[in-house]
């Protein structure tokens, strides 16, 4: 594999990016040019919005491909477009050949959730100070214990008994909600989600972990629940407010996250006609929300 680097100034970054496309680019990243200097930009995208720009001032565009000629061939294409104006070929380079799975699994250690809840990947062994474990590795479904969404859904559900309850994880994922419930008492857990692969995760990672749910697509979840937990976003948590409040039996508990703190607001509004919603934690810019059914 050889990578083609690129300088390209901000207005021309979507261009560049669609012409490396069509030259059959393996795969085309976008990053500051100015990181880790006094010139260097703060730009992202949050949940529900664009990014509010296509590039940085200067972009550091990195294309890579399957043969060196091709990326050559590739920077003298680009260059004879009137677009390339202002844009610099840094050069072609070979990838250096790594061992890619040992290197995905150091970025993933075990996850304190509480100080004896862990979430512990297969190829690591649990603290000693864990009393409580899920075994899970990074896949193709949300929820490896790394995001303060799924952190704060797991902490609350530790902080409780749930022997002989009857929980409800809506959007499942991986199953990581859904088993750590069954972590503390839960024995009656269904598990859905839009998602097939979702589904086939959560089925893999609960007979992994010795977790016995029953996991689908949504017309799964029929009844009441003492536990409803929905780790999704806040646009289709408030598309989905009366379906999730009716799945809240008498006295349940319905708790919410992958809301941003600023829309706290527009999700305690949307649930007013069935629950009463406060917030309960809060991390890093995200909040997590509680209701329980009088």
């Amino acid at each position: 594999m050889f990578e083609l680097i690129l300088k390209v100034p901000e207005a021309a970054v979507e261009a560049v990016c669609d012409a490396l496309d069509a030259l059959d680019a393996q795969s085309v990243t976008v990053e500051d040019a100015d990181a880790m200097t006094p010139a260097e930009q703060a730009l992202f995208g949050e949940p529900d919005m664009p990014p509010p720009k296509a590039g940085w001032n200067q972009s550091r565009v990195v294309a890579l491909f399957a043969q060196e000629v091709g990326a050559r061939e590739a920077a003298v294409l680009l260059q004879a477009q009137d677009f390339f104006e202002g844009c610099v070929v840094l050069g072609v380079q070979p990838v250096p050949e790594q061992d890619w799975v040992r290197l995905t699994q150091s970025q993933f250690a075990p996850v304190e959730i509480t100080s004896t809840f862990w979430i512990v990947p297969t190829w690591h062994e649990p603290p000693a100070v864990a009393r409580e474990v899920i075994r899970l590795d990074p896949g193709l479904a949300f929820g490896t214990g790394t995001h303060p969404t799924t952190r704060m859904c797991l902490r609350w559900t530790a902080r409780r008994d749930w022997a002989g309850q009857r929980v409800l994880d809506y959007g499942c994922g991986s199953g990581i909600l859904a088993m750590g419930a069954a972590r503390f008492g839960a024995t009656d857990i269904v598990a859905v989600d839009i998602d097939p692969a979702a589904v086939e995760s959560t089925r893999l990672n609960a007979q992994a972990n010795r977790v016995t749910l029953m996991a689908g697509l949504p017309d799964l979840a029929q009844g009441e629940f003492e536990l409803v937990l929905a780790n999704i976003l806040a646009t289709p948590l408030k598309v989905l407010a009366p379906l999730l409040c009716a799945h809240v039996a008498p006295g349940g508990h319905l708790v919410l996250a992958g809301i941003l703190s600023r829309q706290a607001g527009e999700l305690t509004e949307a649930f007013a006609p069935w629950l009463v919603l406060t917030v309960a934690d809060e991390e890093d810019g995200w909040v997590l929300m509680t209701a329980q059914r009088g």
